[in-house]
């Protein structure tokens, strides 16, 4: 979770608590609940909504080494059950303050709500070797950080966000989950579909009319009306066009929501199904997680989950796959031109280095999987990069330095950099981009690490250590 999602999150958090309590939820939307189903069923959401507290989850990175019990000990807190229907993810009994931990800007676990860690079941469905995988509306990460988790060896992800905003957002929480293979990109779902790339699997988790967060986001209550269900079910088609030439004839939609109503999920299925010509894939569930069908007595596989039967909040997905059959043709083309460079102070940081590729772009050195590279520099070509593979290391005048974004990932060759061990409270003054004094150590980088696992460097130059941490992204609450 970035800083500007965490801090926001964590401030939040207060007002909620007092804020459901009281809470009236609009007639419309009521009345609209009444229609779709059983007057039980809705009576038993409008309760879960305006009456009952969110419950809070973390999905840990175990690319990263770190167990449950690591984390639990630094948000100190306790874990109330696994979530079922996603690995590695568990419950919390309370919401600690999370911009405080640096496990979470350590990239070891990331904060995301439970529902939509079902991403998982549609994934492990349509994945079954490497792929060419888009996440369409990836800000601020929670999936994409997921689907990363999940995908085989050689894949690669392409994490996009329209809006620059969020998209910086998205590149930070990507870096610091340190997945390789992985890009950011800040592209238009009309670009992308008309760039002439094709995806594997394009993930659609779509701008919505947000009800099923208004238990978690007084504002969502307080914007929410029969119209903006209307707008936001036609700009969720028009999304669905613009992209739908870039999946490939056999390829897979993952479609989501996080909303109620028929217009934003099943009648946009049935349009997806009878317009663009997919056909709707079952999504095996285990009966416990109480995961509810379809609610406009069609039968069409669709996955809801409501707040008055499962532990989350209100969330929607359909998979989907393109009719037809794809004939693979050169996918790569030409690599735009990228500088690759080969410098062997650099290699000597990156494990395994023979495995990858390293490229020049602007003061940055950048490492791509060997067997992805012209792939990704094709995609970073036809689209706007904000993040491509791992930048290792900056030019800054005739000195090379290591990057951030290499002491977030697996690429890291730790034995290359003196290793300083900071206690939690030198952890946090690092992460608000102050200067350190650490004593007895040599003058240069300085790999510094918490609880025995990287988070960042310094260089030390004897009575101070000058922060390497990106400020763009230091913490700037109080704690």
């Amino acid at each position: 979770m970035a800083l500007a999602d965490c801090e926001y999150t964590d401030f939040l958090a207060n007002f909620v608590s007092s804020f459901y309590k009281v809470m009236e939820l609009p007639s419309d939307f009521v009345s609209m609940l009444s229609r779709i189903m059983s007057g039980e069923c809705a009576a038993g959401l409008s309760e879960a909504l305006s009456g009952t507290p969110s419950s809070v989850s973390i999905r840990l990175n175990c690319r990263k080494g770190a167990g449950l019990p690591d984390v639990l000990e630094s948000l100190d807190c306790r874990r109330d059950g696994a979530v079922p229907w996603a690995s590695d993810a568990w419950y919390l009994d309370r919401r600690p303050s999370f911009i405080g931990d640096p496990m979470l800007h350590q990239g070891i676990y990331y904060v995301q709500e439970a529902s939509s860690m079902f991403m998982e079941q549609a994934v492990r469905r349509c994945v079954d070797g490497p792929v060419r995988f888009l996440d369409l509306c990836a800000a601020p990460g929670g999936k994409s950080t997921l689907i990363a988790s999940l995908l085989p060896e050689g894949s690669i992800l392409v994490s996009n966000e329209i809006q620059r905003g969020r998209a910086n957002i998205l590149a930070e929480n990507m870096v610091k989950w340190g997945m390789p293979g992985v890009m950011v990109t800040c592209d238009t779902p009309q670009h992308i579909g008309r760039s002439g790339l094709l995806f594997d699997v394009i993930a659609v988790d779509a701008p919505c009319s947000g009800e099923g967060m208004f238990r978690k986001e007084p504002q969502a209550v307080a914007d929410w009306s029969m119209e903006t269900v209307r707008m936001c079910a036609e700009r969720q088609r028009n999304i669905l066009s613009d992209v739908w030439n870039a999946l490939k004839p056999g390829g897979f939609l993952i479609y989501s929501t996080c909303t109620f109503n028929l217009a934003e999920n099943e009648e946009n299925v049935h349009w997806i199904i009878d317009s663009l010509g997919a056909e709707p894939v079952p999504i095996d569930i285990d009966p416990s997680w109480n995961v509810t069908g379809a609610l406009d007595g069609t039968g069409v596989p669709v996955y809801r989950f409501m707040q008055h039967r499962t532990k989350g909040e209100g969330f929607f997905m359909a998979l989907l796959r393109k009719c037809g059959t794809w004939q693979k043709t050169d996918r790569t083309g030409k690599s735009s031109g990228n500088q690759e460079v080969r410098l062997p102070e650099t290699e000597q940081w990156v494990l395994d280095a023979d495995s990858f590729r390293f490229f020049k772009e602007g003061d940055s050195i950048y490492a791509l999987p060997s067997l992805q590279a012209d792939d990704m520099l094709r995609i970073g070509h036809l689209l706007y990069p904000i993040v491509r593979g791992t930048e290792v290391a900056v030019l800054k005048g005739r000195d090379l330095v290591p990057a951030h974004a290499l002491a977030m990932s697996g690429l890291l060759r730790t034995g290359s950099f003196c290793k300083v061990e900071v206690s939690r409270q030198e952890a946090i003054s690092y992460l608000r981009c102050e200067a350190l004094h650490i004593a007895d150590a040599p003058k240069g980088i300085l790999l510094l690490t918490y609880m025995g696992r990287p988070l960042g460097f310094v260089k030390n130059i004897g009575n101070r250590a000058n922060n390497m941490y990106p400020s763009d992204w230091r913490i700037r609450i109080s704690l």
